[in-house]
């Protein structure tokens, strides 16, 4: 184990969640990491590196005392409203600590725009609750010190126990439509890639924004359709939403922040960590 890995002490918000756990298993072996989780487990409540949470209910703060984090990272999910009061807290105690923010935000805070693929410094524009909640955060850390925050913009995170590909069984199983959007252009990534590229922002001590989706762009109808056939499925029902006549662009990609050419990929490598 490298020296520098270990001088860490990190607390991620949400750490039961499809990402957050991902994150979890990858940073555990090399840093103090704990975790807070929602609803009560029996693998969470064994391990005492863990803390029940409720985001409406509980005060974040409790926890902050208790685990003294050098880094955060928000994976968050739970009520809009109360998530920003969480936020808020969270900002008043890296104003007084020395302690970093990576809070993983959404490629919906573009989703105002449509024509185009967003970059890095691109202004933020949505016409969703969800992205002007995340623009919200967002906003807030930005007042901060800016070596102490890194913004990782998300597209579709996909992976075997996504809950979109556990959905997406489910529905073929019980032969119900599944909902493509053929107008849809996108970019993905999956659990396992976020959580090598979040383990390199850590360890290289990076900051600033980052859009860690494919580099290149898929459309939501092919995507699917070809995440259903490496599902084996047999006569699947599509059912294809027209939100608008023409292409429209919910894609982040990257053009300040490049990583490492291994922590780069295409869609077709999500594809493929479905089917290993």
């Amino acid at each position: 184990m490298k020296k520098e890995e270990n001088k860490h002490t990190i607390l991620i918000l949400g750490a039961s969640g499809f990402i957050g756990n991902a994150i979890y298993k990858e940073l555990c072996g090399y840093f103090r990491t704990f975790g807070t989780y929602r609803t009560p487990k029996r693998e969470f409540e064994k391990n005492h590196h863990f803390f029940q949470y409720a985001v409406e209910e509980d005060d974040v703060f409790e926890i902050l005392n208790i685990v003294k984090p050098t880094i955060i990272i928000s994976s968050l999910r739970g009520d809009f409203s109360a998530q920003v009061i969480a936020h808020t807290h969270i900002v008043d105690y890296m104003k007084l600590h020395k302690c970093k923010m990576l809070f993983l935000s959404s490629a919906n805070v573009f989703d105002g725009y449509s024509k185009y693929p967003s970059y890095e410094n691109d202004k933020t524009y949505s016409n969703s609750v969800y992205g002007h909640f995340k623009i919200k955060i967002e906003n807030m850390l930005m007042r901060l010190p800016k070596k102490q925050v890194a913004i990782l913009r998300l597209p579709m995170v996909l992976g075997k126990h996504a809950p979109r590909v556990e959905e997406i069984k489910l529905l073929l199983k019980e032969k119900e439509p599944i909902e493509v959007f053929p107008n849809l252009i996108m970019n993905v990534t999956s659990d396992l890639k976020v959580t090598q590229q979040i383990h390199y922002i850590i360890n290289r001590n990076k900051f600033g924004i980052y859009h860690l989706g494919s580099q290149d762009l898929v459309h939501h109808e092919t995507f699917i359709e070809e995440i259903i056939e490496s599902l084996n499925a047999k006569n699947p029902i599509i059912k294809r939403v027209y939100t608008t006549n023409d292409d429209r662009y919910l894609a982040v990609l990257p053009k300040e922040h490049l990583l490492p050419k291994h922590l780069q990929l295409q869609s077709k490598d999500v594809l493929k960590e479905l089917i290993q």
